[in-house]
């Protein structure tokens, strides 16, 4: 990046002896191009693939608030006996004290380097005013759409081998004939556990979806797999350009117009 920087100047320096003389001289400012995405999506929408993906190919660190409560309450954390207390009175451990453990796994240095991606995370509007007002907040928040029936047929034929652990689905990705009498459904895919689950984040999705209006991307998760990928690489990849540094400096460069040509 350096070296293309200079490279930018040294060429600037000589459209200047050349004859283009700027009217006034500009700054480049740096700027932080590691990504900050959270994304959403309705149970079976496919987001648990997609966040798998992105981090393979964006080398985000992939942030899921019931990972990072696990820890906090295993390691013994100041935030972790906080949420323990809680835990261990059967109440909902408040957004105040999930919002400490996010901002401080934000503040780590594998974060920083690499940017972040916040797996289903805020789920209320509580929470994302919480977040909003610690100052985290995303370049994009991808949400998956996913027709409700659709998300009831995906969950409804899901199998589970119990001797493997593999899942299956009955009609997207059908299990070998010869093992199909021993899989079962887990107790959570059945079709009205699916349907308050999926009424659950319907009631809450717009609430969130209007604190990050301006940075909402729309996915179509009907589409296959890689469809959906190639949508959300659209979206990251146009971000990573508004943001990359050397096209932060190119914009600074003066324009045709703000130059007058002069003869020596």
């Amino acid at each position: 990046m350096q070296a293309q920087l200079k490279s930018r100047q040294t060429a600037r320096a000589g459209a200047f002896r050349s004859g283009a003389r700027p009217v006034a001289r500009r700054t480049a400012v740096k700027v932080d191009a590691t990504l900050k995405v959270m994304i959403a999506g309705a149970p079976a929408a496919g987001k648990g693939t997609q966040c798998a993906k992105i981090v393979d190919k964006y080398k985000l660190v992939h942030i899921s608030v019931g990972d990072i409560l696990r820890d906090e309450v295993k390691n013994g954390t100041p935030a972790g006996k906080k949420a323990k207390d809680f835990m261990d009175r059967g109440v909902l451990v408040p957004d105040e004290v999930v919002v400490e453990m996010v901002k401080s796994r934000l503040a780590e240095d594998d974060v920083k380097q690499h940017g972040w991606l916040l797996d289903g995370y805020p789920r209320s509007a509580s929470q994302a005013e919480a977040i909003e007002k610690e100052g985290i907040r995303p370049d994009v928040f991808l949400l998956i759409n996913v027709p409700d029936e659709l998300l009831v047929e995906r969950v409804v034929g899901r199998r589970l081998d119990p001797e493997t652990g593999a899942i299956y689905h009955l009609k997207y990705s059908p299990p070998p004939a010869n093992i199909v009498s021993r899989l079962i459904q887990r107790s959570d895919d059945t079709e009205d556990k699916c349907r308050v689950r999926v009424a659950t984040h319907n009631a809450n999705v717009d609430a969130v979806v209007g604190y990050y209006k301006d940075v909402k991307v729309d996915i179509d998760g009907t589409q296959s797999m890689q469809d959906v990928f190639e949508a959300i690489c659209a979206a990251l990849d146009e971000t990573v350009a508004k943001s990359d540094p050397l096209e932060q400096y190119c914009k600074d460069e003066p324009s045709a117009d703000e130059c007058r040509v002069y003869n020596d």
